[in-house]
């Protein structure tokens, strides 16, 4: 410490080196010291214990010891502890150089370029990503990214669960099976883009908010850069799934809905952006402190040109029974209310009509009348129910439109008239905000505890939500993609609408809750919307696995509650894991005392950064590779889906 003193003073010598706030500008002595200044060695040199700890004699002449004095400025000032000393001393650093030592690094914000992996076990997890801090060179990461071998596989039906015989394929050789996946999102995204690349007609994603209370829970000081970078590598694959006249729609809220907005543009291009909806889920809102927070966002964006003409953006709240060149007709249905009221106890809009049943027009359409005449019958504005309600206007507008856009016209039964209003053909375009009750969160956390018995999910979106995004985006045999599949709501309302889907998810209730609501859907289960749509049950879909490797051992790890149990890991990986090329196992199998004394979670960590991320899961490259032990019905399904022939 002595040492460390005396060269913070030396160094302070020079103004150049030390802050306004007189503190040592560290990053511009290690530039100094790797380009060996000369002004900075001259400091040096000028001191006795420093040219003494810092040089050698070599003949008579010194030497700048330039590795040792680098060593000894990181270690004293930014890695002052034992920990990242020991990380070092088993080859844990990239290249012998820390990163802020490597000049050919840039980072537009931290992380940026890195492979997040991002997932937990379960949705209550709180873990800290494994890529942290550690960059991976282009080659690598391809690698990373490599197809995976499957695992598990599996068809369900009707008739329960069968072993996966072979998939199904259409004309063009694409399989058509349903597909539930459970792995890493991003590492099944690119085992799958080979497959599906340009042919998916939507992606619906409801990913983490980033709320600080979600599943999104990282130990880390760039939490907003980081859930960019964790969104950014999927969205950039993601848009590849897409096909021509794709659409991708992102459920956020308001904690991240603007940042996101910008790296969609970014990846998907401002002329792409077709809408952002405001859905207001919660009409009572959410008190989170100040102003009561009643809605969430959905921003949408397409591959290419979205086809309005093939997909009408019909609003669901609306019915045309009648049109014309002009446009749409909704109807109102009213009842003849008799009552005592005039004119002047109902101002505004509540106004009665006065129709005539026994006079037909040429237009097929009952007489009507603002004021009240002989054998005209009066009728005030109400529902269907009978329940009070007004006019879409007001008297004047509607005595010039009398007979034009508004007529009375009669129902077969007795008492009761439709008033037909005529709207512009451009409101059945799906409108930018939705406040119906269809779209209330409670559906969906209602419908899964009928389902369930009990709470089984935080927050799942209701059906009636994703049947609305589902059918002004895509017809029936469409692909539809989630990949933060959730509680599986976007798999079960595709699958009672007859659409062709994919869903990934990593978390371990994929199985018990995404997987067995499917079971429950084909089986013909009635909540939802299943009896808006007469859903009787019926279809099938595929469930798989990516096979894993060294993600078995970091699960394992993030499960450890002690010492001991980790310790246990470390014999079951040295057998088997595969290592970081760079890694000297010797030298850790030697000081397992040294890592005994830290504490739990950088134990975790260090066990967990001496792996191969590469090898998370199989390779499809490694499939015959006997060292990781690919079983004969593993190799036939993977073959299958890469159409690999034996």
């Amino acid at each position: 410490m002595k040492l460390y003193t005396t060269l913070e003073q030396q160094l302070k010598k020079e103004p150049n080196f030390v802050t306004d706030n007189g503190e040592l500008k560290k990053w511009v002595v290690l530039n100094k010291a790797q380009n060996f200044d000369e002004e900075l060695i001259g400091l040096l040199l000028d001191n006795a214990d420093l040219k003494e700890k810092f040089f050698v004699n070599v003949k008579g002449t010194l030497v700048f010891n330039q590795n040792l004095f680098v060593q000894f400025l990181e270690q004293k000032n930014y890695l002052n502890d034992s920990y990242t000393q020991y990380k070092n001393k088993v080859g844990l650093t990239i290249d012998g150089k820390y990163l802020n030592q490597r000049n050919e690094v840039a980072l537009v914000w931290p992380f940026k370029d890195c492979i997040l992996e991002g997932g937990q076990s379960r949705e209550e997890d709180k873990r800290e990503e494994i890529f942290f801090n550690e960059i991976l060179a282009q080659d690598e990461i391809t690698q990373l990214l490599e197809p995976k071998v499957f695992t598990n596989a599996k068809r369900i039906d009707k008739d329960g669960e069968k072993p996966l015989d072979q998939f199904n394929r259409n004309e063009n050789g694409t399989i058509t099976d349903n597909l539930i996946i459970k792995g890493n999102n991003l590492l099944a995204l690119h085992t799958l883009k080979e497959e599906f690349a340009g042919k998916v007609k939507l992606i619906y994603i409801d990913p983490p908010y980033n709320t600080g209370n979600d599943s999104f829970k990282y130990n880390d000081n760039f939490n907003q850069s980081t859930w960019l970078s964790f969104m950014k590598n999927r969205l950039t694959v993601a848009k590849s799934f897409l096909s021509k006249t794709g659409v991708i729609f992102v459920h956020c809220d308001n904690n991240e809905q603007a940042t996101l907005k910008i790296l969609l543009d970014e990846i998907f291009g401002k002329e792409q952006f077709i809408e952002t909806i405001t859905v207001v889920n919660n009409p009572r809102g959410r008190d989170y402190g100040g102003i009561a927070n009643m809605h969430e966002y959905i921003h949408i964006f397409s591959k290419g040109q979205f086809d309005y003409e093939m997909y009408r953006l019909i609003d669901d709240e609306k019915e045309f029974p009648f049109t014309d060149e002009i446009g749409g007709f909704e109807t109102r249905e009213l009842r003849n209310r008799n009552t005592a009221f005039n004119d002047k106890n109902r101002p505004n809009l509540c106004y009665p009509f006065y129709v005539n049943p026994n006079k037909e027009l040429d237009n097929g359409f009952l007489e009507l009348s603002l004021e009240p005449k002989d054998g005209f019958i009066e009728v005030w504005p109400a529902k269907s129910q009978g329940i009070q309600t007004v006019w879409r206007w007001g008297k004047e507008k509607a005595a010039e439109n009398l007979n034009i856009n508004i007529a009375g016209k009669a129902m077969q039964e007795s008492g009761r008239y439709m008033i037909i209003e005529k709207y512009r053909d451009n409101s059945r375009l799906a409108r930018s905000v939705w406040w119906d009750k269809e779209v209330n969160s409670e559906r969906g956390t209602v419908h899964l505890r009928e389902l369930f018995g009990n709470k089984v999910f935080n927050f799942p979106k209701p059906e009636t939500l994703l049947s609305r995004i589902i059918q002004i985006s895509t017809i029936e045999g469409d692909i539809v993609m989630d990949y933060h599949l959730g509680s599986g709501t976007t798999a079960t309302t595709a699958h009672k609408m007859q659409r062709q889907y994919i869903g990934i998810e990593q978390m371990g209730y994929i199985e018990d809750v995404a997987v067995e609501r499917l079971k429950k859907v084909i089986d013909g289960e009635q909540g939802g919307l299943s009896q808006q749509i007469n859903w009787q049950g019926g279809g099938s879909f595929i469930y798989l696995e990516l096979k894993k490797y060294n993600q078995t051992f970091i699960e394992q790890i993030e499960e450890a509650k002690d010492s001991k149990a980790l310790l246990q890991i470390w014999d079951q990986m040295k057998a088997k894991a595969f290592f970081k090329y760079s890694i000297n196992l010797q030298e850790f199998e030697g000081d397992l005392e040294a890592f005994k004394q830290f504490e739990i979670d950088k134990q975790r960590k260090l066990l967990c950064e001496l792996l191969d991320k590469n090898q998370l899961y199989v390779n499809l490259s490694s499939l015959n590779d006997a060292d990781f032990a690919c079983t004969e019905e593993e190799k036939k399904v993977t073959q299958d889906f890469y159409q690999i022939k034996k």
